[in-house]
């Protein structure tokens, strides 16, 4: 039997593309979720600024938060702009452990805006971590059943998403989350965006949460700011 998963979903403040300053609220969001796996929302390090500057997994800036990770043994999933190969660039998951970062997946489902920017990830990623497997989603990519249907093939225990969507959205958002989770059976973690940031959203959805694989929520946050909540997931 596999030890139980504890898994935290952040609404952090962000300070647009200040990666520097958002870092370090990642790494006390860090220290104060007390959970293995840590999720932030979409671009999270540098806010939902398409024109922000992407940076790489060895960026040093990110150092507080792989310090943040050694202290707690936590592996934080960080929203960031990643800088490609042949000057192509990516809306990417980083995953962040005590040892570093390392890209742990790239958006596949772009929306417009971002098309014109960024280019799309080629294939779905799992991350393992203590024998869970942790199938990786980016904000749209939440809405596309092909999306889920291609991860869950690959053999998944949760689907995690780091997002942003409108308060006008918030039912929307947890739709798609019951609809992963009762289709596939799986766990489902969602970190979503609170506050304001580019891209027009002047005010975003929140209600980060956790759902069960029957699609009931086992816990979520409200739309405030700072919000962490968190759930232990048990093997069915």
């Amino acid at each position: 039997m596999r030890e139980p998963l504890t898994i935290a979903v952040v609404q952090p403040l962000c300070a647009p593309y200040d990666v520097a300053a958002n870092v370090l609220t990642h790494a006390a969001a860090v220290r104060a979720a007390g959970a293995r796996v840590v999720v932030f929302p979409e671009l999270s390090v540098t806010g939902y600024e398409l024109d922000a500057p992407a940076i790489t997994a060895d960026d040093p800036r990110l150092a507080p938060i792989v310090e943040a990770c050694a202290e707690t043994g936590s592996v934080a999933l960080v929203g960031a702009p990643l800088q490609g190969e042949q000057g192509r660039s990516h809306i990417a998951m980083l995953a962040v452990d005590g040892t570093g970062a390392t890209v742990a997946y790239r958006k596949m489902w772009l929306g417009t805006a971002e098309a014109e920017r960024f280019t799309p990830g080629s294939k779905p990623a799992v991350l393992d971590v203590d024998g869970w497997r942790l199938g990786l989603a980016v904000c749209k990519d939440t809405g596309v059943p092909q999306h889920a249907s291609d991860t869950a093939t690959l053999g998944i225990d949760v689907y995690v998403a780091g997002t942003l969507k409108s308060v006008e959205e918030s039912a929307l958002q947890d739709e798609r989350a019951r609809r992963v989770a009762t289709d596939h059976q799986v766990w489902v973690a969602v970190a979503s965006f609170a506050g304001s940031t580019g891209g027009g959203y002047a005010e975003a959805a929140g209600r980060s949460g956790i759902w069960s694989a029957d699609g009931d929520v086992i816990t979520q946050a409200g739309p405030e700011v700072g919000a962490i909540t968190k759930a232990t997931l048990t093997s069915v």
